[in-house]
């Protein structure tokens, strides 16, 4: 046939603009109309446009993950669509990095259109993302409908997601990620984020004994580093040993920290007491200058799916930071939010998850240290 073989309908909403905000994206047959795959998430508080670009790109890459083909995108947001076809410009800060990464994805696939629809005739991926919402407001992951009441849904028969002990069908996506070395700040626990510190003496040993233990392990096919220059000299040395070489993931850098960086606990406990209260007491909430938790999730999500999506079936090993690597592990685990409040990761930590297109992601290990030399200082 001519034309698109699938066709994106994607929707995301926010109840406040900003507010609590989700998105929704169904991928169907362009034949036939049937709906191949329903993909839906809250995002925490971000805006319409926010919302509308993580449908987007939640469905680009469902449509790449079912057939790297042809596909059509229909979205009742102008805004997406007359950007993403070219005729506007982005002008928002965090609208380009959604759009690059839509970008990117794009030049994935074969050809990719965008067509603007009616509202009403985008109702199923503006339903969808009303139900992630809704889910999220309950504190809640959002699950297809069927799933919800206990039936098996086209995909998910198809896919035959079970859950509880399982054999495997297919063999999953394995991420090692590895928290990079020590630096100057890390054993007088100062915030870290954004900052683009170098690894210490010490850290550089550490980057050498993970790269001779991952040397030993099962081989890797690629190694994926945060572009902050203390993953990318971690990666460096570690890929070196591996003979791979080094791609980076914009999504995997560190939390930014905005004014706290640099600066201690305590430091910040005296100069800002309210908003770190704040901070600690919810993900929403971003240090002054900074990034909330539940953004950087939003964007380490990004990346996790993009790995899934172009790595199956691959040993990927990923070097990124504390909180990213945190997140990975809580998606895994299924966990609530103040789960990374609950996890410790020291330097050149291992933590290893293997990712199951059947069935749910298994932890296997976390902050595994037994080959890191230490000076014994405290780590955060």
């Amino acid at each position: 046939m001519t034309g698109p073989r699938l066709v994106v309908e994607a929707d995301g909403g926010s109840r406040g603009n900003p507010g609590p905000a989700g998105y929704g994206a169904v991928v169907r047959d362009a034949r036939t109309g049937e709906v191949l795959r329903e993909v839906a998430s809250g995002i925490g508080r971000a805006t319409n446009n926010v919302a509308e670009y993580e449908g987007l790109l939640a469905g680009l890459r469902a449509a790449a993950e079912l057939d790297p083909t042809a596909v059509e995108v229909r979205m009742d947001s102008k805004l997406v669509v007359e950007q993403m076809s070219g005729r506007w410009q982005v002008k928002h800060p965090d609208m380009r990095v959604l759009a690059r990464q839509a970008a990117d994805l794009v030049g994935r696939l074969p050809a990719v259109t965008f067509r603007h629809i009616p509202r009403e005739r985008n109702r199923d991926a503006d339903r969808l993302a009303n139900e992630a919402m809704d889910a999220a407001a309950r504190g809640q992951e959002w699950v297809p409908a069927r799933e919800a009441a206990g039936t098996d849904s086209p995909v998910t028969a198809r896919l035959g997601v079970r859950y509880g002990w399982r054999e495997d069908t297919a063999p999953p996506t394995v991420t090692m990620l590895l928290r990079h070395g020590a630096t100057p700040l890390t054993a007088e626990r100062r915030f870290s984020g954004s900052g683009d510190v170098d690894l210490a003496p010490l850290g550089a040993t550490q980057a050498v004994a993970a790269a001779e233990r991952l040397a030993a392990e099962a081989p890797f096919t690629v190694v994926i580093s945060s572009p902050l220059r203390r993953a990318r000299h971690t990666a460096s040395i570690v890929a070196d040993h591996l003979g791979l070489d080094v791609r980076l993931s914009a999504g995997l850098r560190e939390t930014d920290f905005g004014h706290w960086e640099g600066a201690t606990f305590t430091e910040v406990r005296e100069r800002w007491p309210a908003e770190l209260s704040a901070w600690l007491d919810s993900v929403e909430v971003a240090p002054p200058g900074g990034e909330s938790f539940a953004s950087v999730a939003r964007r380490v999500r990004q990346a996790r799916d993009e790995i899934l999506a172009t790595r199956g079936g691959e040993r990927v090993l990923v070097v990124s930071h504390v909180t990213p690597i945190k997140l990975m592990a809580r998606l895994a685990l299924d966990a609530p939010p103040h789960a990374l409040y609950r996890m410790q990761l020291d330097p050149v930590g291992l933590t290893e998850i293997d990712w199951h297109a059947d069935g749910p992601a298994i932890l296997r290990r976390l902050n595994d240290t037994a080959h890191a030399p230490t000076d014994h200082a405290p780590t955060r």
